[in-house]
């Protein structure tokens, strides 16, 4: 795929200090760039290197995953959205609210917790994968605080009609 870097490591981008390797206080690291790796016959794939650096500054040995609402696509994300979605959560009543029911299924009961092999690599389950319907080759889209999980085809045209949308929002001045 053109302009999808494949086999290289880029540097981690830490935000907050202006250092690029400082992960001190303030440090805000974001998931960013588009990678895409293999599936093996095991259903295993390698977490790029810069989504696992920032899992690791998270104190992450994985990420939680959950089906994208909308698109045949997962959500990958830290202990720090997983979080900042519970402490939104804690506004809503448990047992009365039914929006609290919803978004909690949503995130909660949906979500698998995938740890890192020693070689960086995740078992995506069986009914992830076919949700996303990932075949060989899988992409990692960085989308800030998470990023998503796609098969590289399916993508294309959701990536090029996000860029159109915010195209047509900066031409109407909506940005």
């Amino acid at each position: 795929m053109h302009g999808i870097r494949q086999g290289r490591r880029p540097q981690v981008q830490v935000f907050g200090t202006g250092n690029r390797r400082d992960r001190g206080v303030g440090a805000v690291q974001r998931f960013v760039g588009k990678f895409v790796n293999k599936l093996d016959a095991k259903g295993r794939v390698s977490v790029p290197a810069q989504f696992r650096q920032v899992l690791s500054a998270q104190q992450n040995g994985g990420f939680y995953c959950i089906r994208s609402i909308g698109h045949p696509a997962l959500n990958g994300f830290g202990e720090a959205l997983f979080a900042e979605a519970d402490e939104r959560l804690k506004s809503f009543n448990p047992i009365f609210s039914r929006d609290y029911a919803a978004q909690a299924t949503a995130l909660f009961a949906q979500a698998r917790y995938l740890e890192l092999d020693d070689d960086g690599r995740v078992r995506l389950p069986d009914e992830l994968v076919t949700h996303a319907g990932i075949e060989d080759r899988i992409l990692f889209a960085g989308l800030d605080r998470m990023f998503e999980i796609w098969n590289p085809t399916t993508f294309e045209p959701v990536e090029r009609a996000r860029i159109e949308q915010m195209q047509r929002a900066y031409e109407a001045g909506t940005l």
